[in-house]
């Protein structure tokens, strides 16, 4: 079995290859991926190459596929696990395996298994690891981005509150509590919001703070503060930049109380210090952004640690419980990640798109791994479409989807491209 996939060799150095796959053992499966979303920690796998902590020391001359937030289907299944998965089956998979205290991961460390490729074979710990999930949504691109997904549910289950007098923490966001979600209008931000809107356990308020007015407006409109009053949850975006005193802003929209819960979404030092500055008694802060500077440091007040009982944790995944949950969320139609999608592409664009994320306005970037297709915005579908029935007809489903990426768009790229 061949396959085409983009191999990481070292820093900066990535390579679309297409090479013979070997014969699957009884304990693989053999996959074919679909989508494949680009994460901005594949960037820094890239960039670091095999300095990074998941990729192998001898990559240069054992190249590992890159991505980790894919979805397919299985297509030929090891005698050893017939009896649970089948062919045909569609699937996602939870990369953070943490097989036997290894960091070794998909996307990061095989060289025969990683999202953006046409085919891979998945190795036996991921399925001894229960992370080779069964998904029924009706497009691929959901399961993709059930990884990222599952990276804020845990990231909200990991939030925690003290109880008086005893040493034991409740886990969870403070239930009818505030929320602030900091520099939140990027994709992870707007599922952090559609998250706390739509999930079991709700907060009173939910506030989004970003500085781009026009990031801002497009996050208002595709999750809007009237559904989240359906929903019995104020939502409230805000661009800091605006405020003559953002502290003060921010904590009159809580009658001065300040927040239970903050998301800081991004390794800014004035954003981090905002988010501190906020913090109600016993309010819980989530640094959920992951700094290429080892040094990244922002100022703390410690007197509130002591005295308000604030308080810091840090979290850059979830695991296979929260992907679960992300799953049966977005297979339930209650939360919608296409949100966070604003580019699409083939997987002829994926290199120069992983190598260049930083530099590419927007949110996630999606390959369709059996696509040829330049990285394209979603934004310019309409004008690409002037000249090409393709784009116009992408232009057409989108517009009657809110702008956004769907299941319809989806079907017509896969069967016309």
């Amino acid at each position: 079995m061949k396959t085409k996939a983009l191999r990481l060799y070292g820093e900066n150095d990535l390579r679309l290859e297409e090479f013979e796959l070997p014969k699957i053992t009884d304990d693989e499966i053999l996959a074919e991926i679909v989508t494949d979303s680009i994460c901005m920690s594949s960037y820094k796998a890239a960039l670091q190459g095999g300095n990074h902590k998941r990729v192998p020391d001898n990559v240069a001359e054992n190249p590992i596929i890159i991505g980790h937030e894919f979805c397919g289907v299985i297509r030929e299944v090891g005698a050893n696990w017939k009896s649970k998965f089948k062919e045909g089956q569609k699937f996602s998979i939870q990369p953070a395996i943490n097989w036997k205290g290894s960091l070794g991961a998909p996307g990061y460390s095989y060289p025969h298994c990683g999202g953006c490729a046409t085919f891979a074979i998945i190795p036996a710990e991921v399925m001894l690891s229960d992370a080779l999930l069964d998904y029924n949504g009706d497009a691929y691109f959901y399961g993709s981005l059930a990884e990222p997904m599952s990276c804020i549910v845990g990231g909200y289950h990991a939030f925690f509150h003290t109880k008086a007098g005893s040493y034991q923490h409740e886990m969870d966001i403070r239930e009818g509590g505030n929320v602030i979600i900091m520099a939140g209008a990027g994709p992870m931000g707007l599922g952090a919001v559609d998250y706390a809107v739509h999930a079991d356990r709700k907060p009173a308020l939910v506030v989004c703070t970003d500085i781009d007015d026009a990031r801002l407006e497009r996050a208002k409109t595709l999750l809007t503060p009237e559904d989240a009053a359906k929903n019995g949850v104020k939502l409230v975006y805000v661009n800091t930049n605006n405020c003559e005193d953002a502290k003060q802003y921010l904590m009159d929209l809580t009658d001065g109380r300040g927040y239970d819960d903050v998301m800081i979404m991004a390794p800014v030092k004035p954003v981090c210090e905002l988010a501190d500055s906020v913090l109600a008694y016993d309010g819980c802060a989530n640094f959920f952004a992951g700094p290429t500077n080892h040094e990244f440091s922002a100022m703390v007040n410690f007197y509130n640690i002591h005295y308000n009982a604030t308080h810091y944790i840090g979290t850059s995944g979830g695991n296979t419980d929260d992907m679960r949950e992300s799953l049966s969320l977005m297979e339930a139609g209650r939360i919608n990640p296409a949100v966070m999608i604003t580019h699409v592409g083939g997987i002829d664009s994926a290199k120069e798109s992983t190598l260049n994320l930083p530099n590419i306005k927007g949110g996630k970037k999606l390959i369709y791994t059996h696509v040829n297709m330049p990285l394209t915005a979603i934004d310019d579908f309409a004008e690409l479409g002037k000249t090409d029935p393709f784009f116009a007809k992408l232009a057409e489903i989108t517009a009657r989807n809110n702008g956004l990426w769907c299941a319809e768009a989806e079907k017509f790229l896969l069967e016309n491209k």
